[in-house]
């Protein structure tokens, strides 16, 4: 009897990897030299973000995607820390806001101009004051608005209220040891943590608690990473104890073996993990590789598939990783890069090759939009809810974000006792950061402006149904054309 090798279907499995022209690359920026497992990048729809040198002090460029080519040398920088920045994340609610945390061991929260910077920007949005050495780790949360997660080489995990300049929450006593990397899960209601420890905890900010943990996730010494993924599963990066690189998947609620563990190679640079909930592919990227990985994560063994790898001649001294709502829909971009070499960025697009022009579905299901889902005082008070979805189907068109305003309580009016309202030490939630309409309005007034208001919503939103069961005929009736039925 003959066995035949069943190849595993999937969309996938022919994803495939491209630096872009010369031209579309961003040069002569001097890349932060800082020994520190960071990615070095951020990007989003509007801006690209990279650490930088920078003499007496710490500071990271901001560019507007379409601001390729040479840099010059005296292009404006966001110059606030007095020591190296360490690590930056943008706002996943605004994308002119980015934090960045320090050797200063300060946390800072910036707001971009919206056509990129004209002049150093040295005075940020807020400084949040709390750590003890410095800030090697920053993530915003995913679905609350202004919370904003800090952790030290003090051990320390701080959660912020940005809007407020609060400290939220202090978790002081869970790590004895250095933290490699935090990720929040989908719905920002846990987080798992990475420790030099050698342990993988997964935490429950509000309570504090921890809920689970795994001894020697990966037993080797070097760095490690855990990211959640959208299933609520846990995907690790790590070393083995001969240094062989390994990747590992993981069900919190059975954490006594991996779900799958793979071995990869034997290179020494710690594996950065990127992952793709819309798709389920995580991309590992190795620091000082020249190469990125890719696997797609299913529900069924060996659960980890391996797709295929990119490889370029220059190794990567970071990367960034845009989200899926600044992609390009009508190229079938299903992921892009940021890689960074020592004096440049190069982006490397992603794409799924397909022969029709129409809107691929199967690629793009409705992905996390820029509207929080929360506020930070709903977060605080226990409710959880998932990201606010958008459809990428009319290549998303940005909403203008609000600028970040930081309300601090008046410290005199305020009846608590006067030790616990500074910032950086409360535990409670205070009035988010919305900007409030000049004037005020009467109660009438005010239900007649929401009326008009909802009106105008309901007759856009019967437009847009409108148009979209227009395109749907349209693009069947297309199909029925090239499939010659018509």
């Amino acid at each position: 009897m003959s066995f035949r090798k069943v190849v595993r279907q999937s969309k996938f499995r022919h994803v495939f990897g491209q630096p872009v022209k010369n031209d579309q690359c961003y040069e002569d920026i001097r890349v932060s030299r800082v020994t520190w497992d960071s990615t070095f990048c951020a990007v989003n729809p509007k801006f690209l973000a990279v650490i930088v040198e920078a003499s007496g002090g710490g500071a990271f460029m901001v560019l507007p995607l379409n601001k390729t080519g040479r840099i010059d040398k005296a292009y404006p920088t966001v110059c606030g820390h007095t020591g190296p920045v360490l690590d930056i994340d943008w706002c996943p609610h605004n994308d002119e806001v980015i934090a960045s945390g320090s050797e200063d061991c300060t946390v800072m929260v910036w707001q971009i101009p919206e056509n990129g910077l004209v002049s150093p920007l040295t005075e940020p949005v807020v400084v949040l004051e709390g750590h003890t050495k410095r800030v090697g780790i920053i993530t915003w949360h995913p679905t609350a608005r202004n919370v904003l997660l800090s952790a030290g080489c003090d051990n320390v995990v701080l959660i912020w209220n940005v809007g407020t300049a609060e400290e939220l929450y202090r978790l002081d006593t869970l790590h004895p040891d250095l933290i490699y990397n935090v990720s929040w899960n989908r719905n920002g209601s846990l987080f798992c943590t990475a420790c030099k420890d050698k342990r993988m905890r997964i935490i429950d900010p509000r309570r504090g608690t921890l809920v689970a943990e795994r001894e020697k996730a990966h037993e080797g010494a070097r760095p490690m990473r855990a990211i959640f993924l959208a299933d609520g599963k846990v995907f690790t990066t790590g070393f083995s104890r001969m240094s062989e690189r390994q990747l590992a998947l993981w069900d919190p609620e059975n954490l006594e073996e991996p779900m799958a563990l793979q071995e990869l190679d034997s290179s020494n640079g710690a594996l950065l993990p990127f992952y793709d909930p819309d798709t389920s592919v995580v991309y590992v990227c190795g620091k000082g590789d020249s190469s990125i990985r890719y696997f797609e994560i299913t529900n069924e063994p060996p659960y980890i598939h391996f797709l295929n790898t990119f490889t370029s001649k220059e190794p990567q001294r970071g990367m960034g990783s845009m989200p899926k709502r600044g992609l390009e829909v009508n190229k079938c971009e299903i992921a892009r890069f940021y890689k960074l070499h020592e004096r440049k960025c190069e982006p490397i697009v992603m794409t799924v090759p397909r022969k029709s022009d129409l809107f691929q579905d199967d690629l793009y299901p409705d992905t996390a939009g820029p509207e929080a889902a929360l506020e930070a005082e709903e977060w605080v008070s226990g409710q959880d809810a998932d990201p606010i979805l958008i459809s990428l189907r009319e290549a998303y068109v940005p909403s203008k974000p609000r600028d970040l305003k930081v309300s601090r309580r008046n410290v005199l009016s305020d009846s608590r006792p006067a030790s616990s309202s500074r910032p950086g030490t409360s535990t409670s939630t205070a009035t988010p950061a919305v900007a409030t309409p000049s004037g005020s309005l009467t109660g009438a007034e005010e239900a007649g402006k929401l009326e008009e208001i909802l009106q105008k919503l309901r007759a856009l939103q019967a437009l847009i149904k409108e148009q979209g069961d227009r395109i749907t005929r349209l693009e069947e009736q297309l199909g029925r054309m090239e499939n010659g039925d018509a």
